[in-house]
């Protein structure tokens, strides 16, 4: 009966409004006259309705609203004003909502891979997210089945059962007794919980509407990507005018601190973004001197960053660099979004949309704490965000799946908090002497060190132990005159003291600097052939 209803209100509004977007506003109020003196029967006579061919009531209606309140014609009344009686006001222009609701209609699209048609019930009280997902419904084309909160258990399967919906959107009351019929819904795949806390097995909604790149339309986004880097797409095209944000760009060649510092001081950069080697560089500057006075939110990819730099960085500025996690392949796998809880040196908890999980060579989930492969399910549903496959290379393509997962070829460890933290490269891993050596490990602990600037970790030959690890590292001025001997033992002592002491490397060299990417990632391949090419 719910659905049946829905269907004939989605229906309606397609002979109510017209044709030409433009002409809607002017034509509603022809259909239906106000502050007239025409009789009934001539306002029924009159009455000729316009059927267009395509119809979407959010775009064709609300809008058009934010075109009026722009030209100057808008009225003091919002477009939603919302009271709790406590106190606690909400109040939406036309152009909030188009806002928020594009969001939102991004988390039934994006993290619930809802396309058109599908059904979603809503069981919500009286509040403004009640009104958010039905416009999201109509920008996406999915059915919206309103429910009451008095629905039983009961209630609730069955219209579960009839309508096949795929996602159910409600709050902390409603929700166990979803949870105890879930089992019986086929059709179910997503929960989505408004609440303000978390619940096992549900999304929750507030938490997908705050981005990794926490966008808005208010915002101006520097992205310092390399324009040859699936990043440059990714955070200098689609994320930000997804989101209706202003692209920064800045000619800089090459990175350049001074530059940057200038340009977070002019101009009124909200957000920015730049890989942990940029950040790395920038620390080693006193910032104390610039005034970011626009900079809100600061995010970082690419590798992993050092908890140091995180730490440096936070105390210099006041703001926390939230690190993701991504490929080419996949976009951001895991991140650290706004209002989580920062682990420093963590990749965060997995994207919206995305199951990650930690397997091990035979495609088996691996418990918390132990180290394994990188993977996300794919089967029996793959993810819309991940690619379809490696162009005329179908061998290449196969041998990226294990099982029911996509391997990322990074290895890692999931904790009982659910936080990823990245190993490294499949092929970066140290085997000394039977035990696994993560570089970015034993870098961070090196770069904890007052001496170092930077360094590079990577497997070099040994007779004994088959492979040991060895660090190229690049000292301060203060300290590049030490005697290297002496230096070398200090770094390695520090090293056994901050991480296990088998960790330690047992060979060092002293660089100017480390070979990197155009984009700033360091090349641990070239240095790891070059070491293995000695022989």
């Amino acid at each position: 009966m719910a659905l049946a209803a829905v269907h004939f209100l989605l229906k309606i509004p397609s002979a109510m409004f017209l044709r030409a977007p433009q002409r809607s506003l002017q034509l509603c109020s022809r259909c239906y006259p106000v502050h007239t003196s025409l009789s009934y029967e001539a306002i029924k006579q009159q009455y000729r309705p316009e059927v267009p061919e395509y119809f979407n009531f959010a775009r064709d209606v609300l809008d058009r609203w934010i075109d009026v309140e722009k030209d100057g014609k808008k009225s003091k009344n919002p477009a939603l004003w919302w009271v709790d009686g406590a106190g606690e006001e909400v109040k939406w222009s036309f152009e909030e909502l188009g806002v928020l609701s594009r969001k939102a209609a991004n988390v039934l699209s994006d993290a619930c891979s809802l396309q058109r048609g599908d059904r979603v019930i809503l069981i919500l009280p009286r509040i403004p997210e009640w009104w958010l997902v039905n416009v999201a419904c109509m920008r996406t084309g999915t059915v919206l089945i309103p429910g009451t909160q008095q629905l039983t258990a009961k209630d609730i399967l069955h219209r579960l059962q009839k309508s096949k919906a795929k996602c159910i959107i409600t709050d902390d009351s409603v929700a166990p007794a979803v949870d105890s019929v879930e089992a019986e819904c086929q059709s179910l795949n997503f929960k989505l919980l408004v609440s303000e806390g978390h619940r096992e097995g549900w999304l929750n909604f507030k938490d997908l509407l705050k981005y990794w790149l926490d966008l808005t339309s208010s915002d101006i986004f520097w992205n310092t990507s390399d324009t040859g880097w699936a990043k440059s797409a990714w955070s200098s095209v689609f994320s930000p005018w997804i989101q209706g944000a202003c692209v920064f760009v800045h000619k800089m060649p090459h990175f350049n601190p001074s530059i940057v510092f200038e340009s977070l001081s002019r101009f009124p950069i909200t957000v920015f973004c730049s890989p942990p080697t940029a950040y790395r560089m920038l620390v080693q500057h006193k910032l104390s001197s610039y005034t970011f006075k626009s900079l809100r939110h600061c995010v970082s990819a690419g590798e992993p960053i050092n908890p140091d730099v995180i730490e440096e960085w936070k105390t210099q500025t006041g703001l926390d660099i939230h690190e993701g996690y991504g490929q080419t392949e996949t976009v951001l796998i895991c991140g650290n979004f706004k209002g989580m809880k920062i682990k420093p040196g963590s990749m965060g908890k997995p994207s919206p949309g995305y199951d990650v999980k930690i397997i091990d060579e035979n495609g088996n989930i691996l418990p918390p704490g132990k180290e394994g492969d990188i993977a996300i399910r794919v089967k029996p549903t793959r993810s819309l965000f991940l690619f379809t496959r490696y162009a005329d290379d179908p061998q290449k393509t196969e041998a990226t799946i294990r099982g029911d997962f996509y391997v990322t070829g990074d290895r890692g460890i999931m904790d009982e908090d659910g936080y990823f933290w990245f190993v490294g490269r499949a092929d970066d891993v140290i085997n000394s002497a039977g035990y696994r050596i993560g570089p970015f490990e034993v870098e961070s602990a090196l770069v904890e060190h007052p001496a170092v600037v930077e360094s590079a970790v990577v497997s070099s030959p040994d007779p004994i132990r088959g492979e040991v690890v060895k660090a190229f590292v690049v000292l301060t001025s203060d300290y590049a005159s030490h005697d290297p001997e002496k230096m070398m033992k200090e770094l390695q002592d520090h090293v056994k003291k901050v991480t296990a002491p088998y960790k330690y490397p047992r060979k060092m060299e002293f660089v100017q600097q480390l070979p990197k990417t155009i984009s700033g990632k360091i090349r641990r391949n070239e240095l790891r052939q070059k070491e293995w090419r000695k022989d």
